[in-house]
């Protein structure tokens, strides 16, 4: 993606998008060359309904159930007693989720890094969304941070919806549907757009101290 084009479309779409932008962080995602769908989603079911300290140890326990391993093995996820990653810190819920990530990994359902990068982000949705505790808001953080996709447009997610709001000066935020039919003029930079709007809830009107936890 041409960043330098991405700023100029939207900033040329409205003076205040614009105004947001020029005082906001640069957008800085970019591609992981190394992103593995399954290591990503498992982590990303870890982290759910969590703040980040507490999520971050929680993670790092269940890595430590493999000490050897740069990547988790779907089998031998399968293959762990749930009491381990009880243990952990996993609810029942995120261990089921974690198990079904792992079997649909294993038959196909979920991608492999290589055919990933040669379906669009609907097909990805579609597919990623088969397995149990991940939703669409899921998978499109993967698209847009883990994937550096340029066009998603998370239409769902609050912070989105509020940056949105605060930048154009909106008493209510807009519902999904709404937030849809504005990002047509933002394509094919959405995901940009998106990240100026959570930028517009970090602190200000001229600097920027916060990161996407705070989100």
């Amino acid at each position: 993606m041409n960043h330098a084009h991405a700023h100029r479309h939207l900033s040329e779409s409205d003076p205040r998008l614009a105004a947001l932008i020029a005082r906001s962080r640069p957008y800085e995602i970019t591609p992981s060359v190394s992103i593995r769908p399954f290591d990503a989603l498992a982590e990303s079911i870890a982290y759910q309904q969590l703040n980040g300290k507490a999520a971050a140890t929680i993670w790092s326990r269940v890595r430590a159930l493999y000490p050897r391993e740069k990547w988790l093995n779907p089998k031998r996820i399968l293959a762990t007693a749930d009491d381990s990653f009880r243990a952990a810190g996993l609810s029942r819920a995120k261990i089921a989720a974690l198990k079904d990530l792992a079997a649909k990994t294993i038959d196909g359902t979920v991608p492999s890094p290589r055919v990933i990068a040669r379906m669009s982000d609907d097909e990805i949705v579609t597919r990623l969304t088969a397995v149990r505790g991940i939703g669409r808001w899921t998978v499109e953080m993967f698209l847009l941070f883990d994937l550096g996709r340029p066009d998603v447009w998370p239409v769902g997610d609050y912070g989105v919806r509020k940056g949105f709001a605060k930048t154009f000066g909106r008493r209510e935020l807009p519902t999904p549907k709404q937030l849809m039919k504005f990002g047509e003029k933002w394509r094919p930079y959405r995901s940009v757009a998106a990240w100026y709007f959570w930028r517009a809830l970090d602190v200000p009107e001229k600097t920027n101290r916060s990161d996407f936890d705070n989100c």
